[in-house]
């Protein structure tokens, strides 16, 4: 309780939040990076996702190769590009590090959503007269949408936690607030700096919950689902075993 305590008190102290080496800035460069991070790892991975699950060719040999990424420790990767001719350059090292390690969850669920998409609306698609990019954009990605952000958000939350490693590599971001506490010998302010991670990674887990609600383009289509549903389920519940055996009596009167 001792180092809870001391770390309320450190985040309560206006003096921490301010300056170049304050809370603010710190948490402006971890939003920065991480965002930067996303970016490079969506404009890697989507595409190629999408269009080899779109093809239904060679995605099984990208989808594992991309999950080689995930046996190699970021930490591991960090400290060799830091020590390469790249460490020399400014956030490089972080940056690839953190892209390599968001590519796989972004490209295998991408992948898995286009391949698990209804095969039937898809011909149905293509019998209407649909263009393959027609397919593509306007059935193949909406019934993909669900397992596509669940990667996204997979991605993003790593990505935020994981940009804390960029202050070992004198990076910017909320680790360089665990990393003087560290030097200081001050717990509370490690602990501190920890609690600020977590609720920047919550809080964008949180946020990206809401935005796939409301942005999914067959929002309508899976309520209405789920309520035809319910109520299929409901009615089938009240009527009871009597009414399930005089339907066919009915339907055979004259």
């Amino acid at each position: 309780m001792g180092a809870i305590a001391g770390a309320w008190q450190w985040l309560t102290t206006a003096a921490n939040w301010a300056g170049e080496k304050g809370v603010w800035h710190r948490l402006a460069e971890h939003v920065w990076l991480s965002a930067l991070c996303l970016a490079l790892s969506c404009l890697i991975a989507l595409p190629v996702a999408l269009w080899l699950g779109h093809l239904g060719k060679g995605g099984a040999l990208a989808v594992n190769l991309a999950n080689v990424g995930r046996a190699i420790p970021t930490f591991a990767v960090l400290v060799l590009l830091t020590l390469s001719p790249l460490g020399t350059h400014g956030d490089w090292p972080t940056i690839i590090a953190l892209v390599l390690f968001a590519v796989p969850p972004l490209l295998t669920n991408a992948y898995l959503g286009m391949r698990e998409a209804d095969r039937d609306v898809v011909e149905a698609a293509r019998g209407m007269g649909m263009s393959g990019p027609q397919v593509l954009l306007r059935v193949e990605i909406p019934l993909a949408y669900p397992l596509i952000m669940t990667g996204l958000r997979s991605a993003t939350v790593q990505v935020v936690a994981t940009a804390t490693l960029a202050a070992l590599a004198g990076g910017g971001g909320l680790g360089r607030i665990i990393t003087a506490g560290f030097g200081n010998y001050d717990t509370a302010q490690v602990v501190a700096g920890a609690l600020l991670v977590a609720v920047l990674a919550l809080t964008v887990e949180g946020v990206l919950v809401l935005a796939e609600r409301f942005l999914d383009p067959m929002r309508g289509r899976r309520r209405a689902t789920r309520t035809g549903s319910r109520g299929a389920s409901d009615t089938s519940r009240g009527a009871g075993p009597g009414a399930s055996r005089a339907a066919p009596a009915s339907a055979t009167a004259p």
